[in-house]
């Protein structure tokens, strides 16, 4: 598939915040909304305060909000509020009709699959009420993927199989892969470098994701797979290791992979172009995207 260029943005764009997934703490969210506003106009949707039961207001809410930043033509991105889960909930009704960037990761991979089904890029990166905890380079890498501009390789920690890969950046939360195939919002994922990660998932539930992908016939096609951070993925006093399981299940597919990407749940969160054309050279644990991301 070939993916559309992503409108940038530039300083003091108008960026929309919405929460289609689960609620926020409050202090977290006003710390990432700082770190935002110091570089765009920032406008957040009054819905995005709602609660019900695990999710940020009720469906409609939800939608309304997404759906109010989707359809404002001097709206230049949406961030999402915080993960959590919901945002597959609002798919069936929203109406898409021109690409916008949306930034976010974990639940918000709903999203950036339904983004990748219809050729449109993403920034899959830090959520509002992550971002104000993270490192200074991350916070210009977000701003640098949001503009367009180029940023540098990140590098993995170890090589899973070597080789090199090219191809569009798709994929995202594990479990959110997993729980849409079958659905007309999961993307085709043959040609494409696959980034994954996940949290708080034991290490027989990421073989029961990984092998449903397989059956399903989902991984069909991958060019190569680049692992982020599997946090608090350990099972108490197992002889193995999550990344050994990921190490067996990634490496059986025969494609150019690394491990240990700084992306995901962990302490750093570095963003990435999601449907940008990407370079993986396993053998040098490196990803890169040399065309640019716009």
């Amino acid at each position: 598939m070939a993916f559309v260029s992503m409108p940038v943005l530039s300083p003091k764009s108008r960026l929309a915040v919405v929460a289609p997934s689960g609620p926020f703490e409050s202090g977290r969210f006003e710390q990432g909304l700082a770190v935002l506003a110091s570089r765009y106009h920032v406008e957040v949707a009054e819905e995005s305060y709602g609660r019900h039961r695990y999710l940020a207001g009720d469906d409609a809410s939800r939608v309304r909000a997404l759906q109010r930043a989707l359809d404002d033509d001097g709206v230049k991105g949406i961030v999402a509020a915080r993960g959590g889960y919901g945002a597959m909930r609002v798919l069936p009704t929203l109406s898409l009709r021109q690409p916008v960037p949306v930034l976010g990761f974990s639940d918000v991979t709903a999203l950036h699959l339904t983004w990748q089904a219809r050729g449109w890029r993403s920034v899959h990166g830090p959520v509002v009420t992550q971002l104000g905890t993270q490192p200074p380079d991350v916070i210009e890498r977000t701003f640098a993927v949001l503009e367009g501009r180029s940023v540098p390789p990140l590098v993995g920690t170890h090589t899973v199989r070597g080789g090199v890969a090219t191809g569009p950046l798709l994929g995202g939360n594990l479990s959110l892969l997993a729980s849409l195939v079958g659905s007309p919002f999961m993307p085709s994922l043959a040609g494409a470098v696959l980034l994954l990660e996940d949290i708080a998932e034991r290490p027989y539930r990421i073989d029961r994701m990984w092998t449903h992908l397989v059956l399903s016939g989902a991984l069909a096609g991958v060019a190569g797979v680049v692992l982020g951070e599997f946090t608090d993925c350990e099972e108490k006093d197992a002889s193995f290791s999550s990344a050994d399981v990921l190490r067996e299940l990634v490496g059986a597919l025969g494609v150019p992979a690394i491990e240990g990407l700084p992306i995901g749940h962990g302490a750093v969160n570095q963003p990435v172009v999601l449907g940008a054309r990407v370079r993986l050279d396993a053998d040098a644990r490196t990803l890169e995207t040399p065309e640019g991301l716009a």
